[in-house]
């Protein structure tokens, strides 16, 4: 059953954005056997708006819609991902239309690359590492929004916790630190040379500093 949300919203400059009340897509990690994360990527059916590209799955939210609900729907009526499945880490308005048209990304993960199953819209669906998501033809406003949506992958160190287990079973996951992008937390694997470990800096710094190799978190951050 269609909802409200199909339609071109229509902005003073004379461009169109689709969807009536805006529209949202979701990023789904998962973690890699061999350490790092894979990104799901729907390569866009060619009769679709900018068809042959890749992009997340996603589309119109209905005007009863949150911007996750909306993303999650869409997420499991393209690439058949069940709710139940996945857990949200946080999102991010990724563009903005002179209309007021928004695009939200919801960004997810999962705890393994799951099975898809795609719809007319998709030509086909791919678990890529994120490292290699760049390399690929990319739907134009994934692509100008893909290096905010990128995390950063960081080894946590389990060193000196009262209850390492407790941490490492909340790993790998994404970590949204809002304005500061979001992290690939995992405790194995060498996270690109960078570590983050639970505690409180020397010199409490306004926020991560991403361009450094060790991060301080606090233990709700990386169990929340």
């Amino acid at each position: 059953m269609r909802g409200d949300g199909d339609g071109w919203s229509e902005s003073p400059d004379g461009t169109r954005q689709w969807g009536r009340f805006g529209a949202a897509g979701l990023l789904l990690r998962a973690p890699l056997s061999s350490g790092g994360s894979a990104v799901l990527l729907q390569h866009r059916a060619a009769w679709s708006h900018q068809g042959g590209t890749w992009a997340l799955p996603g589309g119109a939210r209905d005007s009863h819609e949150s911007t996750v609900h909306a993303a999650v729907r869409e997420a499991e009526e393209e690439a058949g991902i069940a709710a139940g499945d996945l857990r949200v880490r946080g999102s991010r308005v990724t563009a903005v239309a002179p209309s007021g048209w928004t695009y939200t990304t919801v960004v997810a993960d999962a705890a393994a690359p799951l099975r898809t199953r795609g719809n007319i819209e998709s030509t086909e669906l791919a678990w890529v590492p994120e490292d290699e998501v760049d390399g690929r033809p990319l739907h134009p406003g994934f692509a100008a929004a893909w290096p905010t949506l990128r995390a950063t992958p960081t080894h946590v160190s389990l060193a000196g916790l009262p209850d390492p287990a407790a941490v490492a079973a909340a790993l790998p996951r994404t970590l949204d630190l809002d304005s500061g992008g979001f992290l690939w937390l995992q405790a194995n694997g060498d996270g690109d040379g960078r570590t983050a470990r639970i505690g409180e800096p020397e010199t409490p710094a306004a926020a991560p500093d991403l361009t450094g190799n060790v991060l301080f978190l606090t233990l709700a951050q990386v169990l929340s």
